[in-house]
């Protein structure tokens, strides 16, 4: 990598994904030459970005918190305004936004100064907001979570169960951070139980990252799993349909983190599929399954069958209205 400015952006960037970084593997990133990454690393601290290095095993490189912030685009008053508005996306108000503006909290709250840190705490502190239904999790939580996915370091957390007993503190590889239209998930390795669990966020205590660091297993697909495993613990009902449409199809309209579509074994040229939806409200539930393009049945809670009988005997009634 011949442009040293390009060079010093990348190793920038590089800091910015992981918690430490040995010389060698820099210099192997870079291309260069591990005197040539101290070189860098002394342009990176000329320019004000608090590159600590420790020397022996298990040393290396790692960008900190300094006294102030890096020289970048952004003033105190901006970074502070940044860092709240991350907060709220975090937190579920901006739909599609909550796992991008968990990255990119995690890389702002490497750097940005103690003094910095009391403005956006304030500022959080005294924000409200109307209930929308979703359910508040603790910023500082996904940051720690969403660097020990990044760092590949192991977690340990209290937990509390569905009843409100404790489970007891709990030790995981974490993967992945899911979010639904109303949850934060942790898709985990459990080293106790020695198998993949989904963790609710708003259930887990006392977090906090270990040094232990794991090789990443081969892991299924976080997003259907916390799918299959949490439609009835998210919601008060869990509706089952037979849709008559193939499951591919029926996929674009219910994303793996709010529905369970698999094929429906009954059907051997595939034209159907089975759906576990999860609802507030089974009358809710009905009129949103009135805009499902296809025919279907509902196979269970008879109460959803109930729900989907009144609702076409509403609209079979205003259709009969004579004007």
């Amino acid at each position: 990598m011949a442009d040293p400015t390009v060079r010093l952006m990348r190793l920038l960037t590089l800091l910015q994904q992981r918690a430490a970084w040995a010389g060698p593997d820099l210099a192997e990133r870079l291309g260069v030459s591990t005197r040539g990454v101290r070189r860098d690393i002394e342009r990176l601290r000329r320019l004000g970005y608090p590159v600590e290095s420790e020397r022996g095993a298990g040393g290396g490189y790692r960008l900190v918190a300094g006294r102030a912030m890096p020289p970048l685009v952004l003033d105190d008053d901006e970074a502070v305004a940044i860092a709240v508005s991350l907060r709220v996306a975090a937190g579920g108000t901006v739909a599609g936004m909550e796992e991008t503006a968990v990255r990119a909290l995690a890389k702002l709250d490497q750097v940005v100064p103690a003094r910095l840190r009391e403005r956006i705490d304030a500022v959080r502190m005294a924000t409200v907001r109307a209930d929308s239904g979703v359910v508040a999790v603790d910023a500082e939580v996904l940051t720690a979570l969403a660097r020990a996915c990044r760092d590949t370091v192991q977690v340990r957390f209290a937990y509390t169960r569905a009843d409100g007993s404790e489970a007891g503190e709990r030790r995981v590889e974490p993967y992945r951070l899911v979010t639904t239209d109303r949850r934060w998930y942790l898709f985990a390795w459990d080293l106790d139980r020695d198998d993949w669990r989904v963790f609710r966020l708003d259930r887990m205590g006392e977090v906090r990252a270990t040094t232990w660091r794991f090789t990443p297993r081969d892991a299924p697909d976080a997003a259907e799993h916390v799918a299959r495993g949490t439609s009835r613990d998210a919601y008060p009902h869990l509706v089952r349909l037979r849709v008559h449409a193939p499951a591919t199809a029926v996929r674009q309209v219910y994303p793996p983190t709010t529905a369970n579509v698999r094929p429906d074994p009954s059907a051997l040229d595939g034209a159907s599929c089975l759906v576990d939806v999860g609802a507030m409200d089974l009358d809710h539930a009905a009129r949103h399954l009135a805009w499902l393009p296809w025919a279907f049945e509902v196979l269970d809670p008879p109460e959803a069958a109930d729900a989907v009988r009144s609702l076409a005997d509403r609209l079979a009634e205003a259709a009969r209205f004579d004007r």
